[in-house]
């Protein structure tokens, strides 16, 4: 599969949802690519969201790796690691006027809690709709349905971004382990499953192409 069509809940301009992979081992290094080259050439930046992870050196190291793809991208450590953070006007500010936010990876549970329906998200939506790409990675790319795994096991589900409509991102997916998506299918009638070194790439129309090594699994209720 190359390409699919899914419904978005909220307008972007290019979101991508990536499975997985070590960008310092260049497992990302096409998407990456990919990225570089859809950032408006009047906005070279990039804000990058720690908050899955709460690591604030995973932003210096993407940032060298960005800028070793591009020179001339300048990439900002958003501090948003707890709901207070999501309400700052500087860190808001960051998110809106960005040429590219990156959403890194971690635990579903923890950006869920803090950026759901938080002035930060909001902001992250005001850039998308308006020229910004939006990427995310691993459990940050689960988030963007309507549905996400929980990663604490507490429930079989967590009310996610719910950009994607009526959908369960699983990223990273593992074709020969697919419960956790199947569970998620419970709550959504549509699957998505995006391996590591892989991602969706979906434009303003919802339409989605496949980037990287992998294929990306979809799945419908009858």
């Amino acid at each position: 599969m190359k390409s699919l069509s899914l419904a978005l809940s909220v307008p972007v301009t290019q979101l991508v949802l990536i499975g997985g992979g070590e960008f310092s081992f260049g497992e990302t290094r096409e998407i990456d690519e990919y990225l570089v080259s859809k950032i408006a050439p009047d906005n070279r930046t990039i804000a990058f969201l720690p908050t899955a992870s709460g690591s604030a050196e995973y932003a210096q190291h993407i940032g060298k790796y960005f800028s070793e793809i591009d020179p001339s991208l300048v990439t900002t450590n958003v501090p948003v690691y707890r709901g207070r953070d999501s309400r700052r006007q500087k860190s808001v500010d960051l998110l809106r006027f960005a040429g590219l936010i990156y959403i890194g990876g971690g635990v579903t549970n923890n950006l869920l809690a803090t950026l759901r329906e938080s002035a930060a998200e909001m902001a992250i939506r005001d850039a998308a709709a308006n020229g910004a790409v939006v990427a995310a990675i691993g459990a940050a790319a689960s988030c963007f349905g309507t549905f996400a795994r929980d990663m604490r096991g507490v429930t079989s589900a967590l009310p996610a971004l719910g950009w994607l409509t009526d959908t369960a991102v699983d990223a990273p997916f593992d074709a020969a382990n697919d419960a956790g998506l199947r569970r998620l299918m419970t709550v959504a009638k549509h699957g998505i499953g995006i391996p590591p070194k892989t991602a969706l790439a979906i434009d303003a129309q919802g339409s989605a192409q496949v980037l990287g090594e992998g294929d990306v699994a979809t799945f419908r209720l009858a």
